[in-house]
C-alpha cells in the first residue's frame, strides 16, 4: 500500500532472452546496411583474345559473354593481343559483343601488344575501348595472302572488299560515338595508330597501365550501350574471374591451326594410301583414317582453298607415277613443287597472312615425296616376287628322289625337307634331282632336273 492507501503494482518484467534476440536482429540489420558490397561484390569476367582470330576463338568469346550474362556480371573485360584473323570469325565476335546484355570493355594489353587487322574492328565495337602504353592498332585493309604470297586482286574486287569493310566499321563506330572517318583510314590506307594517336583521334576511350588501372578508371563511369541506353559501371571492390578455354576448345584450337591441318591432311592421305597398297598392316589405315576425319573437320571450319587441295592430291599422283615410270626425276620434282604450292594456297585468309607457314611447307614436302615414292616402288617390286606360301610355293622347287619313280607311277621325293608323293612321265632313279612342274592336291608332278 502506498501513502494514499492504494496497492502497489509490480513493474513489467523483460526477459533476458528477448533482449538478446532484439540485439541480434538489430546487429544483423546494421551489418547488412553497412557492408552491402562485401556481400555481393561486382563480378568482372575476363576473356583473353591472345592469338589469331579463328572459329574456335569466336566460339570461346560467345560462350564467355553468355556465361557472364548468366552470372549477372557487371562487366566483361576482353584483353587482346592479336595480329588479326578470319573475317567470318571477327564478324561473329562483333555480333556477340554488340548483342551482349553485359557491358564489354576491350583492352589492348599488355605493353607491346597489338590489336591489328580484325582486332581493330573488335576493339572499336566494344562499349569501352582501351589500350595500354606501348600498344598499337589498325592496319585493317582486307587482303588475300594465301601462305604469305600476295595475289593480284582485280581493282573492282578490291574496291568492293574495302567498301564492305568500311560500311561494316561505320555501322557500329557511329553508334559508339567514335570517329568513323579516321577509323576508315585503317581500311582504305592501312593506317595504324599508337595508343596516344587512337585516343586523340577519338577511336578509343582511355589509356590504362593494366587491368587494375582500367577498372579503377571505369568505376562510376557512365557508358552508352549499343541500343542507346545508358549504364553506370559500379566496380567498387570488384571480383575478377577469368573465363578459360575448355579442354574441347583447346583441342579444336590446335586442329584448326593451318600448320596442324596441313599435317593432318598429309598423314591422313599417306596412311590410307599405305593401307591400300599394303593390306593388313592395319596401323597406318587406322591412324590415317582418324587424321583424315580430323582434317575434314578442320576443313569445315577453315576457309580452305579448293585449288590448294587439288594441288596436294596432284602431288601424290605425280609421286606414284614417278615410281612407275622412268622420268629421270621430272615427275618427282613436279610433285614436290605441286605439294609446296598446295600448302601455301591451302588456307584463304582474307584479313591476315595466316595460312601454312613456309617452314612447315618446306620441311614436310620432301619427306612425304620420298616416302610415297618408296612405298610405291615396294608395291611394284612385290608384284615380281614369287609367292612364299601355298601351292604356288612348290612350283619350280627342287627335290631329291628317295623312292624310285616308275613311268607314270608314284614314288617319293624330298622337297624342303618334307616327303611328298610324286609322279614322273619317265622312270627316275633314286637320288636323282628333280624339279616340280605341277601340284595336284598332295601329289607333285616332277621331271628330272637338267644339268
Amino acid at each position: 500500500m502506498n501513502a494514499r492507501g492504494q496497492p502497489i503494482r509490480n513493474p513489467p518484467r523483460i526477459s533476458i532472452s528477448s533482449v538478446c534476440l532484439a540485439l541480434f536482429v538489430t546487429g544483423i540489420g546494421l551489418l547488412r546496411a553497412a557492408t552491402p558490397e562485401t556481400q555481393n561484390p561486382p563480378l568482372v569476367v575476363e576473356l583473353k583474345l591472345d592469338r589469331e582470330v579463328e572459329p574456335v576463338l569466336a566460339t570461346y568469346i560467345g560462350e564467355g559473354l553468355a556465361d557472364a550474362a548468366g552470372r549477372q556480371a557487371s562487366l566483361v573485360l576482353i584483353t587482346m593481343d592479336t595480329p588479326g584473323g578470319l573475317s567470318d570469325s571477327m564478324t561473329d565476335m562483333i555480333h556477340h559483343i554488340l548483342e551482349s546484355p553485359v557491358p564489354v570493355a576491350v583492352f589492348v594489353s599488355p605493353s607491346g601488344a597489338r590489336g591489328a587487322s580484325a582486332g581493330f574492328f573488335i576493339l572499336l565495337s566494344a562499349d569501352v575501348s582501351a589500350m595500354a602504353p606501348g600498344t598499337r592498332t589498325g592496319a585493317s585493309t582486307p587482303i588475300l595472302l594465301p601462305g604469305g604470297f600476295s595475289v593480284p586482286v582485280d581493282e573492282v574486287l578490291r574496291k568492293k572488299m574495302n567498301n564492305d569493310a568500311t560500311a561494316f566499321l561505320r555501322s557500329f563506330t557511329e553508334k559508339r560515338n567514335r570517329n568513323p572517318k579516321l577509323a576508315e583510314t585503317a581500311v582504305t590506307d592501312a593506317q595504324a595508330f599508337t595508343e596516344n594517336e587512337a585516343l586523340a583521334g577519338h577511336l578509343i576511350d582511355l589509356i590504362a597501365r593494366d587491368n587494375a588501372d582500367l577498372l579503377k578508371q571505369l568505376n562510376g563511369r557512365e557508358i552508352k550501350r549499343f541500343d542507346g541506353k545508358t549504364a553506370k559501371l559500379s566496380l567498387e571492390n570488384y571480383r575478377l574471374d577469368e573465363f578459360h578455354l575448355s579442354a574441347r576448345q583447346k583441342f579444336l584450337a590446335r586442329i584448326v591451326d593451318p600448320d596442324i591441318f596441313f599435317l593432318l591432311l598429309l598423314v591422313g592421305v599417306l596412311g590410307l594410301y599405305t593401307e591400300f597398297t599394303h593390306p593388313g598392316v592395319i596401323a597406318p589405315g587406322v591412324i590415317g583414317g582418324i587424321c583424315a576425319v580430323l582434317a575434314l573437320y578442320a576443313m569445315h571450319l577453315l576457309p580452305v582453298n579448293f585449288a590448294g587441295v587439288v594441288l596436294i592430291l596432284l602431288a601424290f599422283a605425280l609421286f606414284i607415277m614417278e615410281a612407275k615410270f622412268a622420268s629421270h626425276g621430272v615427275l618427282l620434282t613436279g610433285g614436290i613443287v605441286s605439294m609446296f604450292l598446295g600448302a601455301i594456297f591451302l588456307i584463304r585468309s582474307p584479313l591476315t597472312p595466316g595460312g601454312v607457314s613456309m617452314g612447315v611447307a618446306l620441311s614436310v614436302t620432301l619427306p612425304v615425296a620420298v616416302l610415297t615414292v618408296f612405298l610405291m616402288r615396294l608395291v611394284l617390286k612385290s608384284r615380281g616376287w614369287k609367292t612364299a606360301t601355298g601351292k604356288e610355293e612348290m612350283l619350280g622347287a627342287e627335290g631329291v628322289v628317295t623312292t624310285p619313280l616308275p613311268a607314270q607311277g608314284e614314288g617319293m621325293i624330298r622337297v624342303h625337307g618334307e616327303l611328298w608323293r610324286a609322279v614322273a612321265s619317265s622312270p627316275v632313279a633314286e637320288g636323282t634331282h628333280v624339279r616340280v612342274t605341277r601340284v595336284d592336291g598332295l601329289k607333285l608332278f616332277v621331271e628330272p632336273k637338267q644339268a
